[in-house]
């Protein structure tokens, strides 16, 4: 663990929020540092343990996406160098795990695409046929192809507190319909694009996250972070099989050892503090997201 960050201490830059990643750094009224340590969360829970160089891949990875889909919607990014706005002595720190990008006002909604159904989206459906409000058809099992991929939007919650999926008119309740059409619109786009590169390098993209924020001039722009193991679902479509839970090379390593946990007889409940973390399941996790970094690339 020694080469592992899980806490970053910049003194030259007034702090603006520390996330369950990240921490933000306002660099004068128009920008921010944003800094990827190597912490990772579950649940919404902060986990003990970092995943060694975690922040450096996702950050790469990030940049990678960004660059890959700027002809789809305008992103963040500043094109600046991150370590020219901190002290010598802190460059370290920030060297490859950081982006420097426009301070935006960020859409209180998580637009999120799901070309397979997994995860919650599978329990939605074993109850209702539908996930988030929309209707799939009968007969799906785990792991099924969509016949189109579906924007299923969230809320944004509090550190600690569960996202909520919410269906679509929620979203128009919250950000206007105008705004809600066009975040579904770009989502998908953002989705299929990504889907078809990935799917030619040996990866299904299952289902995955977007945020987006407005410029001063209104303009939606692509924030935060795109298509890392931290907001995607990723599997090799050498291993998928319809009905049977693939292994995934992101987050998914660590939330199965977490369901299967269990101290003198309890299960976690998945609220803070979280279980300590085996090396095993460390170094596991390192491994996926190293995997899919570099089958990507």
């Amino acid at each position: 663990m020694t080469d592992a960050l899980y806490d970053i201490h910049l003194t030259s830059l007034p702090l603006l929020s520390k996330g369950k990643v990240r921490n933000n750094y306002a660099v004068g009224e128009d920008r921010i540092l944003m800094v990827a340590s190597d912490r990772i969360s579950a649940f919404d829970v902060i986990m003990n343990e970092p995943i060694p160089g975690k922040g450096k891949l996702l950050t790469q990875m990030a940049l990678f996406w960004f660059d890959k889909l700027k002809h789809v919607v305008p992103n963040h990014l500043t094109g600046e160098d991150p370590e020219s706005v901190v002290a010598p002595e802190e460059r370290e720190q920030v060297r490859g795990r950081s982006m420097l990008v426009k301070r935006l006002k960020p859409l209180p909604i998580e637009a999120v695409v799901r070309g397979y159904l997994a995860g919650s989206g599978w329990k939605e459906y074993q109850q209702s046929g539908s996930v988030c409000g929309v209707r799939l058809p009968p007969g799906l099992t785990l792991g099924s192809k969509l016949p189109e991929p579906i924007f299923t939007p969230a809320t944004k919650a509090e550190m600690g507190q569960h996202d909520e999926n919410i269906d679509f008119q929620r979203a128009c309740d919250i950000v206007g319909t105008d705004l809600a059409e066009k975040v579904r619109e770009v989502s998908i786009r953002l989705y299929r694009e990504a889907a078809a590169y990935a799917l030619g390098k040996g990866i299904i993209i299952a289902d995955t996250k977007f945020e987006f924020g407005l410029d001063a001039a209104g303009t939606l722009t692509l924030m935060d972070e795109v298509l890392t193991p931290d907001s995607s679902r990723f599997w090799r479509v050498s291993e998928y099989m319809e009905g049977v839970a693939p292994v995934g090379l992101d987050k998914q390593v660590l939330r199965d050892w977490l369901e299967g946990y269990s101290a003198s007889g309890r299960v976690w409940n998945k609220r803070a503090p979280a279980p300590a973390l085996s090396r095993e399941v460390v170094a596991r996790t390192g491994q996926a997201y190293e995997e899919i970094y570099m089958q990507l690339r």
